[in-house]
C-alpha cells in the first residue's frame, strides 16, 4: 500500500511494485497550492526527475469529439513514465508547468497554449512509496 505524500523535503520515493529507488525527492515537488490545467488529484507533481531511472514513451491520443463536420477530435499529447526496473506505469509528463518566460506570451497573447511551459512530471501516489532518505535515516540513528 502506498503511503501519503511526505511533507519533509528529505523524503525520497521508491517504486511501489519493485522497491527500486527512483531518485525522486520531496524537494523537487511543486508547492501544494500550484494550479495545473490537467489537474493534480491523486498525484505528486515533480519539477525534475532522474531520467536514468525511468522509461519514457510518447503517447498521442485522439479523443472523438464531433462538434462540426470538419472538427473531429481533440488531440492530446503526453509522455508515459514507467519504472526502468520493472516497467510499472508511474504517471505522465505534461506541459502545464510554470511558464518558461516572463511577461506576455507570443505576440502579446495570453492563453496557455501560446506561452511555452516547463514540463511537469505527474506521478501517481499509488505507484510510489515515500521513504526517508539515507542521510535522514543515518542522522536519526
Amino acid at each position: 500500500m502506498a503511503s501519503a505524500p511526505a511533507s519533509s523535503s528529505s523524503a525520497s520515493y521508491r517504486c511501489a511494485a519493485c522497491g527500486a529507488d527512483l531518485n525522486l525527492s520531496a524537494a523537487q515537488l511543486y508547492p501544494a497550492g500550484v494550479f495545473f490545467e490537467a489537474g493534480n488529484k491523486g498525484t505528486l507533481s515533480f519539477a525534475w526527475v532522474d531520467e536514468s531511472r525511468l522509461r519514457f514513451a510518447a503517447e498521442d491520443r485522439i479523443r472523438p469529439f464531433f462538434e462540426t463536420r470538419n472538427y473531429w477530435g481533440i488531440q492530446r499529447k503526453r509522455t508515459r513514465v514507467s519504472c526502468d526496473a520493472c516497467g510499472r506505469l508511474l504517471g505522465h509528463v505534461y506541459d502545464d508547468g510554470p511558464p518558461v518566460m516572463q511577461g506576455h506570451g507570443q505576440l502579446g497573447m495570453g492563453p496557455s497554449q501560446v506561452i511555452p511551459r516547463r514540463p511537469r512530471y505527474r506521478i501517481k501516489t499509488k505507484a510510489v512509496v515515500a521513504a526517508p532518505s539515507p542521510a535522514a535515516a543515518a542522522h536519526g540513528k
